[in-house]
Formats: structure tokens, sequence, C-alpha cells
């Protein structure tokens, strides 16, 4: 039998970890049909000199919203992703009720930098309940499979309305979002997602409503997930669950864990938690922190500076407006009152200044592209934080730029984490923060900057980091690996020049919204999606026609 596409001349790296090998890959009806030698068909693609893998599968995204703008999911699409994983964070846009649109909107606005003109524009809500949602996805066609975790805050918000943002759920509402919970469950949610983490502040600088919850709401809706045995439960660690109880409470739900993030700080917390990760898997717990090979860098405007906001002092202006934000930062008892709530033991992002950069300033362009601590020193005042209100007093709107790193930049630590067992690549929050960071090059930084230039891994180590493991957490059984019967998700790139290429600022989201994007990465030459090629040769296929799935999650299979 003749097939549809026979992908030539390159070297198979199938996700599975084993040594790379020379062959061709035969795609017939949208799947693997064969590898081998000669193969023949209708039509081929060239890969020769280059790897031909696995799409790429990004668990880590929110493109919740985005997708209905732009159901090609830029700029992941171009960075040899095929499949992403939207909800994360407990932030799915469904469940929800016409009297909470607006509520939703606020919140991703405050919580994932989303904009609020974007979104009111960009949503359809021509969906309630979660099944409703994913089958909106679907009706308007996808570019990348697209799944999607059932949110912890939709599901308070659903079912307790404003309350959730303010008390625990009582019995019966624990007992309603365990009911709903499950519908969404069996109707292929990619698993339950919840935030506990102190910097997720929402409408007028509140805490997100999962971060309301009690232990007994946490444990109805983990009891529904034990009883369906579908997807993972994803976390954002924080109040009520640390990283550390992940690992003994995860072999009494049975379905895997993740969390957000292991990440790499001067104050090197993160080797207590490799201690309680190592040993956690070895009493038998399946817990997969998410790692990522890039510094987590913020940009950010005063006007809204997310990472500042998780001082309670910051975030208490989140409810009003420029004005009250401007006499904020001219008054010195408020920059004490700031400075003094870092002092307090276990205080989230404390500004690390040596890293602040600055990024625009029309009132002090001479002053772009130098670090704070330097201008600090210069200036008569000598603190940083004084510094920077300072700079923000002189712009119009508050609008100087800042750029910040917040973790993930020491190059040798970050290297033991990202070789580290049972850890797995996530936190590109594609689709979120827009106009403050793109991550959403993950796959291409990783295999450009860390395995060849670093020699991290062998590649064929890599690439099951981005495949493999990934569908097997989420228990995809179809996807991941280049063999027979598997959808034809590849990307075919040339390991001696792939890059993530530049980052550029535009707008071109809905209302004119404002993001950062990476459209021109190197090396990567043809992709294909369920074995439509959307790339082919570095150039955008014409004829894609977003050929993406919407995932339906199976259960898994009693003691998996």
């Amino acid at each position: 039998m003749t097939a549809d596409l026979v992908i030539t001349g390159g070297t198979v790296v199938d996700g599975t970890g084993r040594t790379p090998y020379r062959a061709d890959v035969a795609v017939t009806a949208g799947r693997v049909s064969a590898i081998g030698d000669r193969l023949t068909g209708r039509h081929t693609l060239d890969a020769s000199g280059h790897v031909v893998t696995p799409g790429f599968i990004d668990i880590h995204t929110h493109y919740d919203a985005q997708v209905f703008w732009d159901p090609a999911m830029t700029p992941s699409c171009f960075h040899g992703v095929t499949t992403v994983v939207a909800g994360n964070c407990g932030f799915s846009l469904a469940p929800t009720r016409p009297e909470h649109h607006d509520v939703v909107v606020r919140t991703l606005e405050n919580v994932e930098d989303m904009d609020v003109a974007t979104l009111t524009a960009g949503i359809p809500w021509d969906f309630g309940d979660f099944p409703g949602y994913l089958d909106s996805v679907a009706r308007r066609g996808v570019g990348l499979n697209f799944a999607a975790y059932v949110g912890h805050t939709a599901l308070r918000l659903y079912t307790m309305g404003l309350d959730a943002y303010e008390r625990p759920a009582r019995a019966e509402e624990s007992a309603a979002m365990a009911d709903v919970l499950r519908t969404s469950l069996r109707a292929g949610a990619a698993g339950f997602a919840t935030s506990f983490l102190r910097t997720h502040r929402g409408i007028d600088g509140k805490p997100v409503p999962s971060r309301l919850a009690d232990r007994a709401e946490l444990d109805a809706l983990l009891g529904v997930v034990r009883e369906e045995r579908r997807g993972v439960v994803a976390f954002a660690p924080g109040e009520l669950l640390t990283a550390p109880e992940l690992y003994d409470l995860q072999p009494s739900v049975g379905v895997p864990f993740t969390f957000t993030a292991l990440l790499t700080t001067p104050s090197r917390g993160y080797e207590q938690l490799l201690e309680v990760h190592r040993a956690g898997w070895a009493k038998g717990a399946r817990v997969w922190p998410q790692v990522t090979p890039r510094p987590v860098t913020f940009s950010f405007s005063l006007a809204d500076p997310f990472t500042l906001n998780a001082n309670p002092v910051f975030a208490a202006l989140m409810a009003g407006d420029l004005a009250e934000r401007r006499a904020a930062y001219a008054d010195p008892a408020f920059r004490d009152k700031a400075r003094a709530a870092w002092q307090v033991e276990g205080a989230a992002l404390v500004p690390r200044w040596e890293t602040y950069t600055i990024d625009e300033s029309a009132a002090h362009p001479d002053l772009v592209g130098r670090e704070l601590a330097d201008v600090a020193a210069e200036s008569a005042a000598g603190d940083p934080l004084d510094v920077l209100l300072g700079l923000a007093l002189d712009e119009p709107g508050l609008a100087l730029r800042v750029r910040c790193v917040v973790a993930n930049d020491d190059t040798e630590a970050l290297r033991g984490i990202l070789t580290e067992d049972n850890c797995t690549l996530g936190l590109s929050d594609a689709g979120a923060h827009v106009g403050q960071l793109c991550d959403a090059p993950q796959a291409t930084d990783f295999l450009g900057a860390w395995v060849r230039e670093r020699s991290l891994m062998p590649i064929e180590t890599a690439v099951r980091r981005l495949t493999g493991v990934q569908a097997d957490l989420l228990g995809l059984t179809d996807r991941g690996y280049l063999r027979a019967g598997c959808w034809a998700d590849i990307v075919v790139f040339d390991p001696a020049t792939i890059s993530p290429g530049p980052t550029r600022r535009l707008r071109d989201f809905p209302a004119g919204g404002e993001r950062l994007t990476a459209d021109r990465p190197t090396g990567i030459r043809h992709i294909l999606v369920n074995g439509t090629p959307t790339r082919i040769d570095g150039v955008h296929a014409p004829d894609a026609d977003l050929p993406g799935h919407v995932l339906r999650v199976p259960r898994r299979p009693a003691g998996e």
C-alpha cells in the first residue's frame, strides 16, 4: 500500500530514548504507517541531515482564551510543539455562568497578565459547562492538538458565585463541585488543576478562589480524580498544600501529580526539595516537578508591576486606579511599608535588584538598557526601590518598563535540575503573561542552548523528555512516539542550528492587544500535525487548514 507521505533520509529519534537510527517514516490517514528503508508515498519530504522526532508536547500553557482568536496557537506552533495542555493553575474558562464572565476576565487580567479588552472581544462565551467548552473549541478548529484541565478556580466560581473569592466551600458546595468535576473528566478533561500559590491574586488583588479552599474541599475533589482515574492533577503548591506534601498525598489518589515549579534560586531551597523528590519516588510517589531551561524573566510596566504585586503592600493597590497608585509611589511611608513586607520570613518574590534592567523609558531614554542597581548607585537616593518608583513617576501613566529575573539564572544549578530523574519540562506559560515574557520557545531553546551548546544530554534523551515522557504523564497512548499506529505529529529539525530566534513585541490580538512573540526560530524544517504538514522547508504550509484535534483524555487502566 502506498503511503500518503514519506519523510525520507532523516535520522529517527523516536521518543523512547532509543539510539537514533537512519530510516524513512511513512504517514497514511494521519498516522505513522511504517518506519523503515526505501519507503514510498504519493508525496515526500526530504529530511537529509536532519532528525525526525515526535511532535513536542507542552504540558503547561494558558491558551484557553487565545485558542478562539488564534487557533494556530502562535508562537508555540513555530517551535515544533504539536500538542498543548491549557487550564493550568486552575484558571480554565469553564465551567462558567454568564453572570461571572466579567469576574473570569478580571481574574485572568491580574493573575495571568491577559488584557481585558482582548479577552472581552475574543472569547465567544457560547459555552457553560466544560464539555461545552471543548465542543466550542472543536467547532472552530485548532492548528495543534489541544487538551485542557478543568480548573479549581472555575469550579468554585461556578458553584459558589462571588463567595468563591471570600470563603471555603460548605459541604454541599464541595459535593456540587465534585459532581461538576466528574462530568468534566468524563468529557475528556486532561485532569484537575489548582493553585495555592501566594503570588496568584485575582480581582482587586484578592487571593484567587482556589486559595480559599480548605482540605475537606480539596479531598472531595481529589476523591473524584481517584475514582475516575483520568489525566493528572496539576498543582501550584502553597499555603494549603506544599510541594513536599504532594509526595505523601499522591499514592492515595493514584493518578500522577505534577507541580510548578522546581526552580533554582540564590537561597538554594531547591536542594531540599530535590531530596524530598528523590525520597518520595523511592517510596513509590509519582510526582513530577516541572522544570524549565530558561531563566524566569519578566518585563513589566510600573502601572501594573506583576512581580512586585506579590508584596501585599503593592497588592493593595490592585483595586485602585492609576492616580491612587501614583500617590502611593510618591509616599515615603508606602515605600517603607513595602520594604518591611519583603523582610518578613517567607516573603514571595523578594526583588533581586541586581537583575533589574530598564527596558523602556520615554522620560529617560538614556537609561534604557542600564541596570537599575548601577543607576541607583549613581543617584542621590541610592535605594533601588526609591529610584525605581521615582523614575516611574516621571513617566506618563507610570509607563516605565523594567525587566527582572526571578529564578533559574544559575547555569550550573540549572544543569543539575534539568538532568534530574522524574522531572518534566513545563512552565512555558504560553498564552499568559504575553506582555511580560515569551517562553513558548522552550523546546527550541532546550535543544539549542542546552543539548547542543552545553552537551547537557544525548539528543535521544532530550527528545524523550519533550515527547514520550509528556505523553505517558498525560495518559496519551497514541502520541509522543514515532511508531506505527501513532498519530503522525512529527518535527524535522537540524540539531546543528536549532534555536528559538528573536523575541519581538507586536499588537495583533483582538482590540489591539499587545504581546511578545517569537515567530522566527531557526533549524525547524518540517512540522506535521496529525499527518498534515503545517511547515515545509521552514515555511508555513498554506494548505494546513487547522489539522489539530481537541483531545479527550481517556481513563487510565486499573493499577497503572
